[in-house]
C-alpha cells in the first residue's frame, strides 16, 4: 500500500468518525432526557485522560516540553482552545437539538470557505478568482436548502441553523489563527494541549452552571458520551493528522469532504432522516464548493 493509499484511507475514515458525532448526539437527545452541557461534559470527561496520557509520552520522548512554548504562545493557545473546542463544540451540541443531523453537517461544513474569508479579513490573504467562484458556488447551495419549505415546519429551525453557523464561525477562526502556531510547535502537541484546554474549560463550565449529577446520569448516556470521545473525537483526530501528513493539506480537505455525505447517509439509517431532491441539490452544491477550495 502507498502512502497516499494510506494517506485517503486515514482521512477518510477519520471523517467518517468525526461525521458520526451528530448521531451520536441525536441518539442520545431523543433516548434520554440529557441537555447539551451534560453530554458535552461526558465526552470531554472520558478524551480528557487519554490526551493528557498522549501529552505526557509526548513530554517522556521529549518532544513537547511547556518550557519551550512562549508565555504569549501559550496565551494564544488557550484562547484559540475556547473557541475551536469548547465553544465550537457547545454550539453544535446546543444547535443538534433543534435541527437534523444532516443539515448540520451542511451548514458546518461551510467552514473552509470561512476560513478563505477570515484569512482575507485578518491575514490580507489574496483570494483569487476561483477561490471566488467556490464561494459562490458553496453560499448557492446553502441558499437553495435554505429555500426549502419543509426546513421552516420547525420552529426552532432558525435557533438551531444559528448556533451551528456560529459552530462553523468559531472554529474558522480556530484554524485561520492557529496555523503559525501548529508550524511552530508541531499538530500533535498543538492539538494535544488544546484538547486538555477544552476539556478543562467544558469541565469548568459545567461545574459552575449545571446542577446535573454525574453519577446520576442514566448508563446509556456515558456509553454515548464515551462513543462521542473515543470514536468522535480521540481516533479521528490523530487519524486525520496522520492522513494530512501523508496526503498533505490541499488534498487531505477533498478526502474529508466525504464527511458531510457519510453524516446523511448514516443520518437515513439510524436517525431515518431523508434529504428532499432540493436539499440534495444543495448539498451537492456546497460539497462542490468546498472541493474547489480544497483543490486550489
Amino acid at each position: 500500500m502507498t502512502q497516499t493509499q494510506k494517506g485517503i484511507i486515514f482521512v477518510a475514515i477519520g471523517a467518517i468518525c468525526f461525521s458520526a458525532k451528530a448521531i451520536f448526539i441525536k441518539l442520545a437527545y431523543a433516548q434520554y432526557d440529557v441537555d447539551d452541557i451534560t453530554l458535552l461534559t461526558l465526552r470531554f470527561g472520558y478524551a480528557l485522560p487519554i490526551f493528557i496520557l498522549i501529552a505526557f509520552w509526548r513530554y517522556r520522548k521529549g518532544a513537547l516540553s511547556l518550557h519551550t512554548i512562549d508565555k504569549r504562545d501559550f496565551g494564544y493557545i488557550a484562547i484559540l482552545s475556547m473557541l475551536g473546542y469548547y465553544w465550537a463544540s457547545w454550539f453544535d451540541f446546543k444547535g443538534l437539538q433543534y435541527i437534523s443531523a444532516g443539515l448540520e453537517r451542511i451548514i458546518l461544513f461551510i467552514y473552509p470557505t470561512l476560513v478563505v474569508l477570515f484569512s482575507r479579513l485578518f491575514l490580507k490573504t489574496r483570494i483569487s478568482k476561483s477561490a471566488l467562484i467556490a464561494l459562490g458556488v458553496t453560499y448557492f447551495g446553502v441558499m437553495i436548502i435554505a429555500a426549502e419549505p419543509r426546513i421552516f415546519e420547525s420552529e426552532n429551525f432558525a435557533k438551531g441553523g444559528a448556533f451551528i453557523l456560529v459552530s462553523a464561525v468559531t472554529y474558522s477562526l480556530y484554524l485561520v489563527f492557529g496555523g503559525e502556531l501548529i508550524k511552530k510547535y508541531g499538530s500533535i502537541n498543538f492539538n494535544s494541549i488544546s484538547m486538555i484546554l477544552s476539556s478543562l474549560y467544558v469541565l469548568i463550565h459545567f461545574n459552575l452552571f449545571s446542577d446535573v449529577e454525574l453519577k446520576n446520569v442514566a448508563n446509556g448516556v456515558h456509553f454515548y458520551g464515551i462513543l462521542l470521545a473515543i470514536v468522535s473525537t480521540v481516533i479521528p483526530t490523530f487519524m486525520v493528522m496522520e492522513g494530512i501528513k501523508l496526503l498533505g493539506a490541499n488534498r487531505g480537505s477533498i478526502v474529508a469532504s466525504i464527511g458531510p455525505v457519510s453524516t446523511i447517509i448514516l443520518a437515513y439509517i439510524f436517525l431515518g432522516e431523508v434529504l428532499s431532491l432540493q436539499e440534495i441539490i444543495g448539498s451537492t452544491l456546497v460539497l462542490a464548493g468546498v472541493l474547489m477550495i480544497g483543490r486550489k
